[in-house]
């Protein structure tokens, strides 16, 4: 098997291809190495020992458990489980659904979403802070500190329940247009519509992706990275040189003779002088 990193580099510099297609991307998810890096990072998470609908949490990972995920997705039995949903209050006094997954499930998103990332980081436009690796509010403001110049207008918006509002037949042709791999599309149906419980029910999931999965971030990266291509093309429509104005006859005349005076004004001083 090869070593991850080495695979998400070499997906990675593809990624700059604009017309290139990822067609073998559902093997990387036989390679227990891959499940290891994702341990790894998933143990680094505060949520990471949060037991989710199955009552599991990486305490007891194993490699029999991994093999026996990778065994699920080599014969494509594997199923996520729903999300236990919970509700954190935020700082208006409402509160954000927030969606717990179970421990199998995190494994494997974020061995999906290594390679979703690897694929589309590079492709995301330069003005995008949010949910991205290494960057934040605070490079955000490091970057409007750095070439802000002024403006005449701002647009500001918020996008409501941005992460349980996206159309999944949407967000799925977007990566269609980068990823030729119906196994590995099949797995993002799957986890999309893996739905969530809520005090002890079932519920469908028809739209977005529960905030705190792992693959969350990434998907809204991907689907609001169409907006920003059409702000910045947009943007591009108004960023032209102004047309010099034109002049009339008395400014042109009144011009002449300002000239002519100051030429006249300029030879008298270095008379005196």
């Amino acid at each position: 098997m090869r070593n991850p990193i080495h695979v998400l580099k070499s997906l990675e510099e593809k990624a700059s291809v604009s017309n290139y297609k990822y067609e073998r991307l559902y093997r990387n998810l036989y390679n227990p190495e891959f499940y290891l890096l994702a341990y790894a990072n998933a143990a680094k998470s505060q949520g990471s020992m949060t037991q989710g609908v199955d009552g599991q949490t990486l305490d007891n990972m194993s490699l029999p458990r991994i093999n026996r995920i990778i065994e699920s997705i080599r014969n494509r039995t594997y199923q996520p489980k729903p999300a236990k949903r919970k509700y954190i209050p935020k700082k208006n006094g409402k509160l954000r659904p927030l969606g717990i997954t179970s421990t199998d499930d995190k494994l494997v998103q974020e061995v999906v979403r290594m390679l979703l990332e690897a694929i589309y980081e590079p492709t995301f436009s330069n003005n995008s802070h949010g949910f991205r690796p290494k960057r934040s509010c605070h490079t955000a403001l490091t970057q409007v500190k750095r070439s802000f110049t002024g403006v005449t207008w701002i647009v500001e918006g918020d996008i409501k329940s941005c992460f349980d509002g996206f159309n999944h037949h949407v967000l799925v042709e977007l990566m269609r247009k980068r990823i030729a791999d119906e196994a590995f599309m099949s797995l993002i149906w799957k986890f999309l519509k893996a739905g969530y419980m809520e005090q002890w029910q079932y519920n469908s999931t028809y739209s977005g992706v529960p905030q705190g999965s792992g693959i969350s971030p990434i998907c809204s990266n991907i689907y609001l990275s169409e907006l920003d291509k059409f702000m910045q093309e947009y943007k591009e429509k108004y960023d032209c040189e102004p047309e010099r104005r034109k002049t009339t006859k008395e400014y042109e005349r009144a011009s002449r003779r300002y000239k002519k005076a100051r030429k006249s004004a300029d030879g008298s001083r270095r008379i005196d002088s």
